[in-house]
């Protein structure tokens, strides 16, 4: 990569008011042009050659469940690829995740990339906050597509806007029966759904951790790349898991942390 492209992951991209206001109030907003062309080539090979290496899943996809289907994830490569970890520290998108917040500093909860295949299927709707032993609201992802998607049909985020308001909906994670529950949900409160019409490589969408949302199956003959990462306040504390899932982010995400201690295990380092 040149140096040129190296430099700008730390360099600042100004986030105006606007934009805090309303990623506040909606709870998701979609910032363009993050990264430019060239860089984000860059990430898509690189990110590309270390989730095949450390892809897990070799089940064919007519094979595999609901969750299973919907995309591959493989998690936190910045710990075992250093180009990897050039993209997950990088103070570009830790600030932009900063400013959005409103706070002076972000950690890394953890990324993820999630590459829909072609023919995969939809992603039910969630929250991600369901998974996190942490004490504050002020929990965010940032969703980057290494890949142009033309159009909403490839498997494109979508919003429940203002859900996040309502903070923890249901305890159900990621399933059947959380399209089922939060579907419901999402109609009974009449949150308008939305979704960006295209994203280019490089583009990024932010939502909270309680933000309700989905994305439909990818029904293009292309793979869904994209590359998330999740941060939140620095100050964030643990908090005594309220289910399996939770005790399991802890041992692997917070590294073990007590419940009431700061989570700031040295795998969640400050980025900022």
């Amino acid at each position: 990569m040149s140096t040129k492209t190296n430099q700008i992951l730390d360099q600042v991209k100004p986030v105006s008011a606007a934009e805090t206001a309303e990623f506040q109030d909606n709870g998701h907003i979609l910032i363009r042009d993050i990264l430019d062309r060239e860089t984000a080539e860059h990430f898509r090979e690189v990110i590309s050659q270390a989730a095949d290496k450390h892809n897990e899943e070799k089940r064919k996809l007519e094979d595999r469940d609901t969750y299973g289907k919907a995309f591959l994830q493989i998690m936190n490569l910045w710990r075992v690829d250093e180009e990897v970890k050039k993209f997950v520290m990088a103070k570009r998108f830790a600030k932009i995740a900063a400013d959005l917040l409103g706070v002076e500093n972000v950690r890394l909860y953890h990324d993820q990339a999630l590459f829909k295949e072609a023919g995969g299927g939809p992603t039910p709707w969630h929250q991600d906050q369901n998974y996190w032993p942490l004490d504050t609201n002020n929990t965010i992802t940032m969703w980057m597509p290494l890949v142009d998607i033309p159009n909403p049909e490839m498997g494109m985020l979508t919003f429940a806007t203002g859900s996040h308001k309502q903070n923890n909906v249901s305890d159900v994670i990621i399933s059947d029966e959380s399209e089922k529950t939060f579907s419901e949900y999402v109609k009974e409160n009449n949150f308008p759904v939305v979704h960006p019409d295209y994203m280019n490589a490089g583009d990024a969408t932010f939502h909270y951790g309680y933000t309700i949302h989905n994305a439909p199956g990818n029904s293009s003959d292309k793979m869904r790349a994209v590359m998330t990462i999740i941060y939140y306040a620095d100050g964030a504390k643990v908090t005594q898991p309220k289910h399996k899932w939770q005790e399991n982010d802890r041992q692997q995400w917070l590294m073990g942390k007590e419940a009431g201690s700061l989570a700031d295990s040295e795998i969640n380092p400050l980025l900022l």
